[in-house]
């Protein structure tokens, strides 16, 4: 049996704390080593409560010989300095999305991974959900037809005012932050043959990142993705497949609750909803992190895709 992943922490972000590090601790493969913050007293209160050691900026957690892997759940514009420092030391990294605000940083953090042969994998968790590949799995049986379009949408309630994700030198904005997602389900389900043929994003009165968006894009073969975010919208997280005999509606699609059952509708005919277990899609995500880990590498094409996808339709809305 191998031995626990040791990980460290870099950074106290309400997504470590309430999802990430009790993912962490509940999986028998990880062992929480260090958690880390600029804060000396808010790194002892978070390492009290995972049962780990506390320390006090963010350098000496890569210094440390006992942390074999690093999860950095910093603003997105301190992703790439701090990703690439871990990886310098040697360290697997788990980062939250995305990974960097743009592509050419992406592309060459992924290169560097590659040349340490140590796993980097950004933080796109539905993708582990299974429900997803029950969906891949009705696609290819044809139980839609060909499939024509993949629609897509994630908005979120407005977030307080002093968030991170309305700070533009943070990285914020909604496109990053939400917009992922549908692009992801995306090239999840069309492949990375995907360009953008139009784009618009909107920023919302007082703010200074856009807060709205829509893209449409589209495989060579012409099948389409239209996509929809936002982060001053009432809640929503869905996307459907339409086919030529019939369609594919899955709701709660990209944030579900750990004890969520998953239905998924086949329209076409008589309507048909199929049900499937509860499943935690953070717990999965750590697995295969994990996997990664201990195969010193990790898949790297979607990511790069996803960055170069980002940015050509921040470029396309103008």
């Amino acid at each position: 049996m191998s031995a626990p992943v040791r990980v460290g922490v870099l950074g106290c972000a309400g997504i470590a704390v309430r999802r990430m590090l009790p993912a962490f601790a509940a999986c028998p493969d990880v062992e929480i080593a260090a958690v880390a913050s600029r804060d000396a007293a808010k790194a002892g209160k978070v390492a009290a409560d995972f049962g780990c050691r506390p320390v006090e900026g963010y350098a000496a957690v890569l210094e440390a010989a006992d942390v074999e892997a690093v999860y950095v759940p910093l603003p997105a514009a301190l992703h790439a300095p701090w990703v690439q420092a871990a990886l310098d030391a040697g360290k697997h990294v788990l980062a939250e999305k995305p990974l960097t605000t743009d592509p050419g940083s992406t592309e060459r953090l992924l290169d560097l991974a590659g040349r340490r042969g140590v796993a980097l994998m950004e933080n796109v968790m539905f993708v582990h959900h299974p429900r997803h590949e029950v969906v891949r799995d009705l696609v290819a049986a044809g139980r839609i037809g060909e499939l024509r379009s993949l629609h897509a949408a994630f908005t979120i309630p407005p977030l307080s005012d002093g968030d991170i994700r309305y700070d533009p030198e943070l990285g914020g904005g909604a496109l990053s932050d939400v917009g992922l997602y549908p692009l992801r389900a995306a090239l999840h389900f069309l492949g990375p043959a995907l360009d953008v043929v139009g784009a618009r994003l909107v920023r919302g009165a007082g703010r200074r990142v856009e807060t709205a968006g829509e893209a449409l894009l589209a495989t060579p073969a012409g099948v389409t993705a239209h996509l929809s975010f936002g982060m001053e919208h009432a809640y929503l997280s869905r996307y459907e497949l339409w086919g030529g005999e019939g369609r594919i509606t899955v709701d709660r699609a990209f944030t579900p609750p750990a004890s969520l059952a998953s239905t998924i509708t086949v329209h076409g005919g008589t309507p048909e909803e199929i049900g499937l277990p509860a499943a935690d899609q953070v717990a999965a995500t750590v697995a295969a992190f994990v996997a990664a880990v201990r195969a010193g590498s990790a898949p790297r094409a979607d990511t790069l895709r996803q960055a170069v996808l980002l940015d050509d339709i921040r470029r396309c809305s103008g």
